[in-house]
């Protein structure tokens, strides 16, 4: 039978804050990477025939975020040991299309901190953070969250 017991001490607290700029060239690169063969990431015409401003950024386009982070930072914040760590989970809410020229703010939050216990698993620290992509104007244009999982603990 699993067990979970909410911890609140992280709850609310700020990860990290950083930009974003979706630039034509990266979003070339990720097509090229995922094999994304649909023209609206190439072609500026194409775009516009789907009622795009600019040419589209592929739908994972916001994990270059994580190329901005400091991963040793991110752990001594939530207290994690590397070595013991797997992400459980992420997923991604559009409110619209991510297309060149955007420059979003990212903000990632703890929303929730709980240790688990049962079965063969043992004891699991699971930590659910939150980044919100949003405009200068404050609109939110992505939601992506991910659940990190910390095996073993105690």
């Amino acid at each position: 039978m699993t067990e979970s017991r909410p911890e609140t001490g992280l709850v609310g607290t700020v990860i990290d804050t950083l930009t974003l700029d979706i630039e034509c060239g990266k979003i070339a690169e990720f097509a090229r990477a995922t094999h994304a063969l649909d023209p609206v990431h190439r072609d500026r015409a194409a775009a516009g025939d789907r009622g795009l401003d600019a040419i589209a950024a592929t739908a994972t386009h916001v994990v270059a975020a994580g190329h901005q982070r400091d991963p040793a930072a991110v752990l001594e914040v939530l207290g994690l040991d590397l070595t013991r760590v797997v992400v459980g989970s992420t997923s991604w809410e559009y409110s619209r299309p991510v297309v060149a020229g955007m420059s979003l703010t990212a903000r990632r939050v703890v929303l929730a901190d709980e240790m688990r216990t049962g079965g063969r698993s043992g004891a699991m620290r699971l930590i659910t953070l939150e980044t919100t992509f949003t405009e200068a104007d404050g609109d939110v244009v992505v939601r992506q969250r991910e659940v990190l999982i910390e095996r073993g603990t105690t």
